[in-house]
């Protein structure tokens, strides 16, 4: 056995003194033997021998080590000096010179890796952390978590645990900071349009998204949701306005916006009329006003259609209370399910109920019950309870109805696209309607003929405004030009209006267009040999009778000849019929900036133009989501701080919420 005294060597005692332990000749009591602290960083092993005692384990390393009880510590003593998880957790509280740990990060915008030397920071864990709680919409309690402080802490020990209230307060810091971020790059943007609309939220509070569109130097088209602030009740025309231009001033944009896209409730009409006397007056007034105010294509589509509707609204409703009845009980859900079997339906097809203030939601659920028509007249026979049994009449017009509406779906899917296209795709999507809506004018059935006179009549009230915009854009698309004007114009209107209404787009385009030249000061024409016939699409589509009936006009060209009229002239680009439909015409302009330089700056700004509040409504879905059941009690302040920064963050890293995000 080591001798008791051992721990007294002069050695042992320097030994101690160098991994800061104290030794036992400091203790008080010196004619008692006190126990080592060496021993306070090893766990006492027990067994079952005459001592109780079969070793020590280091709490750092977990390596056992020899020893009995009263024995010497000085090998423990020089474990401690080599344990390499000690040092380095004692590396983390010692300043000098330490050996780097290396990490691999990922930058920029490309997602490049790179290799760098890796130091704690607590800031940019701090940062980073809130950042992640705004991109994936987490809840603020959840920083609080047992287990989510334990996966940090066991990822890092330096972490250190926070306060919900202390992540807020770093989310309204990092929102200060990137607001100041945004604002230089609107800086430096010539025009912008907007796009907004009001949300009511779980609180019963009134909210507005004001969303901002431009192009950037690249030609790509960006949004960026600028506010998302509670506006108080009544919500009408001049509370909506002072919002706005509170907004705009706060960012400093008043002398850039176009353009504000909205939609078709009498309010935000008074809103128009207020904002555009108001940059009238201050001389921002842009387009000449004539497209200052533009209307939600997808809300009229949504207004003709319902308008429509109107005219089956009892065989609507006996299919949506047949749907709610057999979806409010499990059993006589299974019942149905049971009969579909029997049928041998399809099985991965279910009913579904709609929203009745959305058509297209209408129409799925049509399309739905179509597919289930042989079984409700069975399920009436075993319940007797069931009293919305559609006739075999419904059915029928069920059937016809929902054939009528595939082209408005197609157009509201079109108008409603998650990327947000450009103003020159629409004009093609509404000539599909008015023909189709043309062809059943002269439908024999009663219930056809009325539901597309009412759908008329809305088209007539709302789309005359819509067109001017949509037609600018299709002719600054090269693959259409004036040719798409003179071939659609003729089909949507009649033929007293077609002329007149060719000429108003034709002198509107050349009066948008001198503005610009005249800031240019450019009066002729840029003759660079530029290849304007470039093919900057990809992708598949059909020829119709437009491509035909192109090939066989084209306008002439006056002598002084301007940008417009050089393009104008030069005939449409007609790019593969499988490249056609994914033409990108914001690339075409980019490659031909340096031949039509004062056009493309008139393209860049008329194509930036929304043509649907769906940016700003898409906002709402992350608006329900922030402000669940759960975090009704968010100020408002905060809201907007959540809305914006996380539409702002996932822009910059690219990502991407599903509609049941988190």
């Amino acid at each position: 056995m080591s001798n008791p005294d051992e721990m007294s060597n002069p050695d042992d005692m320097d030994g101690l003194e160098e991994i800061g332990i104290e030794s036992s000749s400091s203790m008080s009591k010196p004619n008692k033997r006190k126990k080592s602290v060496v021993l306070d960083e090893f766990d006492v092993v027990t067994g079952s021998d005459k001592t109780g005692v079969i070793g020590a384990k280091c709490s750092h390393c977990k390596n056992m080590l020899a020893y009995k009880r009263g024995g010497a510590t000085s090998h423990l003593n020089r474990h401690l000096k080599v344990c390499v998880p000690r040092r380095v957790a004692e590396s983390g509280n010692k300043k000098g010179p330490q050996q780097a740990l290396l990490s691999f990060e990922v930058t920029g915008r490309s997602r490049q890796t790179l290799l760098s030397t890796y130091q704690y920071d607590k800031d940019k864990v701090r940062e980073l952390l809130a950042k992640m709680f705004i991109v994936h919409e987490y809840p603020f309690r959840m920083v609080e978590h047992q287990l989510f402080v334990l996966f940090c802490q066991n990822l890092n020990p330096r972490f250190q645990p926070i306060k919900r209230h202390t992540l807020r307060t770093d989310c309204i810091k990092l929102f200060a900071v990137e607001k100041e971020k945004l604002k230089g790059v609107l800086a430096s943007v010539d025009r912008i349009s907007l796009t907004s609309d009001l949300w009511t939220s779980n609180q019963t509070l009134g909210y507005m998204c004001l969303t901002c569109h431009y192009l950037d130097a690249e030609w790509n088209l960006q949004k960026r949701i600028l506010n998302f602030c509670c506006l108080p009740p009544p919500h009408i025309g001049i509370a909506i306005a002072d919002c706005i231009l509170q907004c705009l001033s706060d960012w400093d944009i008043e002398d850039k916006v176009s353009t504000i896209t909205l939609d078709n409730a009498s309010s935000n009409d008074s809103a128009v009329r207020i904002l555009k006397d108001h940059f009238a007056e201050k001389g921002n007034l842009y387009f000449n006003s004539k497209i200052f105010h533009v209307r939600c294509c997808a809300h009229v589509l949504n207004l003709m259609v319902q308008d429509g509707l109107s005219e089956i609204r009892d065989v609507i409703e006996n299919i949506r209370e047949s749907v709610k009845y057999m979806k409010m009980s499990p059993s006589r859900l299974d019942k149905f399910n049971e009969i579909v079997k029997q049928l041998k339906l399809s099985t991965s097809k279910h009913l579904i109920l709609d929203v009745p203030t959305r058509w297209n939601s209408t129409h799925a659920m049509l399309e739905s019950a179509l597919q289930f028509k042989a079984v409700f007249p069975r399920f009436k026979e075993r319940d007797s309870n069931y009293k919305w049994l559609p006739t075999e009449e419904d059915w029928t017009r069920v059937a016809e109805v929902s054939k009528f509406l595939e082209v408005f779906k197609e157009a509201t899917e079109a108008f409603s696209g998650s990327k947000y296209p450009t103003s020159n795709l629409f004009l093609r999507q509404i000539w599909k309607v008015k023909l189709k809506m043309n062809e059943n004018s002269s439908d024999t059935r009663d219930f056809m003929k009325k539901m597309t006179t009412k759908m008329n009549e809305k088209f007539a009230k709302y789309w005359g405004e819509c067109n001017l915009l949509m037609a600018i854009g299709a002719v600054l698309d090269p693959r259409y030009k004036m040719q798409l004007i003179k071939f659609y114009f003729p089909h949507i209107y009649s033929a007293k209006e077609c002329d007149s209404h060719i000429n108003e787009v034709s002198e509107s385009l050349h009066a948008l267009y001198s503005v610009y030249a005249s800031i240019e000061g450019q009066t002729s024409a840029n003759t660079s040999n530029v290849n304007s016939d470039i093919d900057v699409s990809k992708g598949k589509r059909k020829r119709d009778a437009f491509d035909a009936w192109a090939e066989n006009h084209s306008d002439v060209i006056p002598e002084n000849k301007t940008e417009l009229d050089i393009y104008l002239k030069e005939g449409i680009c007609k790019p593969s019929d499988e490249n056609y439909d994914e033409f990108d015409a914001l690339n075409w302009w980019k490659v031909n900036a340096m031949k039509f330089r004062c056009l493309s700056k008139m393209t860049r700004d008329v194509l930036s133009i929304p043509i649907t509040t769906v940016a700003s409504e898409v906002a709402f879905s992350a608006g329900g989501r922030v402000l669940d059941q759960y975090r009704s009690s968010l100020k408002p302040e905060t809201v907007q701080a959540l809305i914006c920064l996380g539409d702002w963050l996932r822009h910059d890293l690219r990502v991407e919420l599903s509609p049941t995000s988190p």
